[in-house]
Formats: C-alpha cells, sequence, structure tokens
C-alpha cells in the first residue's frame, strides 16, 4: 500500500525565503569582522610583535566596511538581517538605518586612531595582557550595539564591549587603575542590571523584543500598559551608562587611570553607546513618553552639562579635565533628546559624533603632553609651546572644538540646540548651553595658558619631538573636525535625515516587516 504524502510544508510563513544581497551582509559583517580578528589575536599568542599591526590592518578594514554601510544605507534605506533566517520579530534581527550607520562609522574612526596611537602607548607587557584582541572585542560590542535590531542583544552587546572595557581597564593592574576599576564597574553593573530588568518588563508587556515590533504595538497598548515606567527604567538605565548626573561620578573617577590610549577610546565611545541607545529607545520606540518625561531630561540634561564644566574648572590634572569635559557634553546630548523635534535630536546626534573625534583627540593631546612635560598636572606642566608648536596648534584646535567656537565642528551641534531650545520656549535650557559654551572656553583657556602657553618650565620631560605615531592620529582627528565645521553640509543633511528617520520610523519598519509581518 502506497504512503500518504504529505503536502509540502509552507516555509514562507517562518522563513525568509529571498536569497541575501552582498551588499546587505554588510549589515552584520562589522561585528562579524571584529571577533575574527580578535579571535586571530588571541590565537597568535606569539610573537606578539604582530599583534599591532594585525589589529590595525582589521581597525582599517572597520572603517572601510562602515563607510560602504554607511552608503548602502543611504542610499536604499534602512537594512535588515535576521539570524537563521527565520522571519522577524522571531529571528533576532540587525536593522541599521543612518543613525546607526553614521554612530558606527564614527566609532570606528575612533578605534582605528586609537589603534595607530597606541604603537607608542602600548608596550610589551601591554601586548602579552591582550590589549589588541580586547580592543577587537570591544569594537565587537560597540558595532553590535550600534547596528542591533532587537532589544535584549542591544544589552547582550553592551554587556561584551563592558567585558572588554573592564580587561582595558586594568590592564597593568597598578592601583590607580584596580581603584578606578572597582568604581567604573559597579556603577555600570547596577546599570545593567536596571537595563535587563527593563528589559524583562519589555517583554512581559510586548511579547517581543524586536525594536521595530515594540515601535509598532506601542500605540496600541498605550493606554492598557505601564510604559512611562517602562520608559523610566530604561532612561536611568541608559543615563546612567552615559555618565549623566547624578549618576555620573564613576566616569572621571576612572577614565584618568589606564593608559592614555584607552582614556582615548572610552571617551570616543563608551558614554556615546549609552546615548545612542537613549535615543533609539525613547525618540523611536516610546516618543509619547519621552514628551511626557522631557522637563525630567531638560533638568538632568543642564545639571549636568553644569556640573561637569564646573568641575573641570576645579581640577589640574589633564585628564581628570577631560573627564569632566565628558560628563559636561553628555548633558548637551541629553538636552537635545529632551528637546525632539529635528533640531533637538539631530543636534544630540551631530553633538555625539563630534563628541567622539574630538574628546579622543584630547585624550591624545593630554598623553603627549604628559611625555613632553613628565607630568599629568596644569600647576607644573609649562612650556609645552616651545617644546613642539604644531603639537600646541592641534591641542588649540581642539580645544576650540569642544568649545564650540567656530570654525570647528562643536559650532554647529551647539547652534541647532541652541535653535531648537529658542523654537520650543525653552530659553532657559538655550541659556544654560551658552552659559556651558562660555565656561567650557574658560576651563580650556586655563588649559592652555598653564600648560603650553606658560613660559616656565616647570617640569620637563622628553626633549624629543612627539613621534608620528602619536601626532599623526591627533592631526587626522583635527583635520576631521576642522573639515566638519568648514563643510558640515553632508553631515549635517545625513543627521537630519537620520532624525526624520527616527522620528517617523515607518521606514525601518517597512525594513523589518516588508509585508506587514506578523501581527
Amino acid at each position: 500500500m502506497a504512503a500518504i504524502s504529505s503536502p509540502p510544508a509552507d516555509l514562507s510563513a517562518a522563513l525568509v525565503l529571498a536569497p541575501t544581497t552582498a551588499a546587505d551582509w554588510l549589515v552584520i559583517l562589522p561585528v562579524a569582522w571584529c571577533l575574527a580578528v580578535g579571535a586571530f589575536l588571541v590565537m597568535l599568542r606569539r610573537p606578539i610583535g604582530f599583534h599591532p599591526v594585525i589589529a590595525i590592518a582589521g581597525l582599517a578594514g572597520l572603517v572601510l566596511i562602515d563607510g560602504l554601510l554607511l552608503e548602502h544605507v543611504a542610499t536604499n534605506g534602512p537594512v535588515t538581517m535576521v539570524m537563521g533566517r527565520w522571519l522577524p520579530p522571531f529571528g533576532i534581527a540587525f536593522t541599521v538605518d543612518l543613525t546607526g550607520a553614521l554612530f558606527a562609522l564614527a566609532g570606528a574612526l575612533v578605534a582605528f586612531a586609537a589603534g595607530v596611537f597606541s604603537l607608542a602607548d602600548i608596550n610589551d607587557s601591554g601586548r602579552r595582557y591582550g590589549f589588541y584582541p580586547f580592543l577587537m572585542l570591544l569594537m565587537a560590542g560597540v558595532s553590535g550595539a550600534f547596528l542591533t535590531g532587537d532589544v535584549f542583544n542591544l544589552y547582550v552587546w553592551f554587556e561584551v564591549l563592558l567585558i572588554s572595557s573592564f580587561g582595558l581597564l586594568v590592564l597593568g593592574s597598578e592601583r590607580e587603575q584596580i581603584d578606578g576599576t572597582v568604581k567604573y564597574g559597579f556603577l555600570n553593573l547596577v546599570a545593567t542590571t536596571l537595563f535587563l530588568t527593563a528589559t524583562g518588563y519589555l517583554y512581559a508587556i510586548f511579547g517581543t523584543l524586536n525594536m521595530a515590533d515594540v515601535a509598532r504595538k506601542a500605540e496600541a497598548l498605550r493606554d492598557s500598559a505601564p510604559l512611562m515606567t517602562l520608559t523610566a527604567l530604561y532612561m536611568l538605565a541608559f543615563c546612567m551608562k552615559a555618565a549623566a548626573f547624578p549618576v555620573n561620578f564613576w566616569l572621571p573617577a576612572s577614565y584618568h587611570t589606564p593608559r592614555v590610549v584607552v582614556s582615548a577610546l572610552f571617551a570616543g565611545l563608551l558614554t556615546k553607546v549609552g546615548i545612542y541607545a537613549l535615543i533609539r529607545v525613547m525618540v523611536m520606540l516610546f516618543p509619547v513618553e519621552r514628551e511626557e518625561l522631557s522637563f525630567v531630561l531638560a533638568l538632568a540634561g543642564a545639571v549636568t552639562m553644569i556640573v561637569g564644566v564646573l568641575g573641570a574648572l576645579a581640577q589640574t590634572d589633564f585628564r581628570r579635565i577631560l573627564g569632566y569635559l565628558i560628563v559636561s557634553g553628555i548633558g548637551s546630548m541629553l538636552a537635545g533628546i529632551a528637546i525632539g523635534g529635528p533640531g533637538g535630536i539631530g543636534g544630540a546626534i551631530f553633538y555625539a559624533l563630534h563628541s567622539m573625534l574630538v574628546m579622543t583627540g584630547l585624550y591624545f593631546a593630554s598623553g603627549i603632553a604628559m611625555r613632553l612635560g613628565a607630568s599629568s598636572s596644569i600647576a607644573t606642566l609649562a612650556g609645552l609651546y616651545r617644546k613642539h608648536a604644531g603639537f600646541a596648534a592641534l591641542t588649540l584646535m581642539l580645544c576650540f572644538a569642544v568649545s564650540g567656537l567656530p570654525p570647528f565642528s562643536g559650532f554647529w551641534p551647539k547652534v541647532m540646540l541652541v535653535k531648537a531650545a529658542l523654537d520650543i520656549g525653552a530659553w532657559w535650557l538655550a541659556a544654560a548651553l551658552l552659559l556651558v559654551g562660555f565656561l567650557t572656553m574658560i576651563v580650556t583657556g586655563r588649559l592652555f595658558l598653564f600648560a603650553y602657553w606658560r613660559e616656565e618650565d616647570v617640569a620637563t620631560g622628553e626633549t624629543a619631538p612627539p613621534s608620528p605615531a602619536t601626532l599623526a592620529p591627533l592631526a587626522a582627528l583635527v583635520l576631521l573636525t576642522l573639515g566638519i565645521g568648514l563643510y558640515p553640509e553632508p553631515l549635517l543633511s545625513a543627521i537630519q535625515s537620520a532624525a526624520a528617520g527616527l522620528a517617523e520610523p515607518s521606514a525601518y519598519l517597512n525594513s523589518v516587516f516588508p509585508a506587514g509581518g506578523p501581527q
């Protein structure tokens, strides 16, 4: 008796059957590339002399990949790839829009510059203890956070970058480094716990962790689910990650302790991942709740700005000053998120990208200054302008940029944020932004006058000029911030499109659910 044949299963209801184009593989390639290069470095334990060459080549490849990804997204709109070809929301999605692509490319540029700088900053001991594998793992976590379309995977990539940052922070095992790692680790673990708690709460409410699925279901659940509580939990967790007041004390207590290149990496990347997550969740997923919490967020932003810049005024250590300036900049980004609209969100994105480049460059400058002057204190540093006028000029341009002065990159986001604040009648927030810009000029002017312009040589350090490995990445970041300041139109256009895509995420949703998707 012949067996009864069953009809073929309809896999189209569960799987993505269309072949993935070569260009769409760019969505996950940054993460896969970093993990592959990092794993290769771990296997290549000897000779460690090859580690810098391989890592820098890997980071150059990452810049190329992220540049191609940005071009692909700018041309074709948001792009989605799901793991295992399972249809979303069941398949874990990587979804990249202009916001994620811009942050990913800026992060790759920062990491590549840090890789070159590390040639002169990381010795054989640091290489043996895994600086370069940790660096690649950090970039895998950062890239994954910027590119994922799943809230739980955002948490996972936060954990990846957090684990690698612990390794980088404690590299060298000095007493001060261990103390800084404990402070850094404690509050970040508290923030991670809040993040995970909020994510469990999110799944209980929505039954999904896919960002696009959450965004399209939020309106229907707004009257029956405690979305305000959920949003407040996420806001607190990400503000802790970003070092916003009053949970900012861990940053200036830890960022001055590791190697200079590690401080520069952290300054350029880690707090900006927290800002990115805050933008993604509050602007795209819960815009109504963001509006309700906007005054609280604006107040936190204003206080963070002022506390940060006043803390910088009270410091004499070069890197501690920069740590407080990072905190102050976070306040400006929070102000943009609170203001909302294309001007506010665009200003926050622009400010974050600018800060990634400029703060990394300033930490590079602090390392070179410490070598030339044999000190990290501006009370004992002096005469750096006479030792190396070109280096002093590069530092001065970064001081102008971080103060928001033209013709550098910091001018445009400051203008956008002040205008957006005035447009909604938040004159007090606009006044806070302008006041902090003025105080930042005083901070950086004081730093430059004491450490660079002062005539007497209170301390003596290296008499040889800075090595090309340290000056080249510093000069490249300065040229980049100058180029953005002089010709901001291409970046400004991309940022405005990115902000519009967050406020009206239909293109993002259609990328994940092109035919409406499962209901």
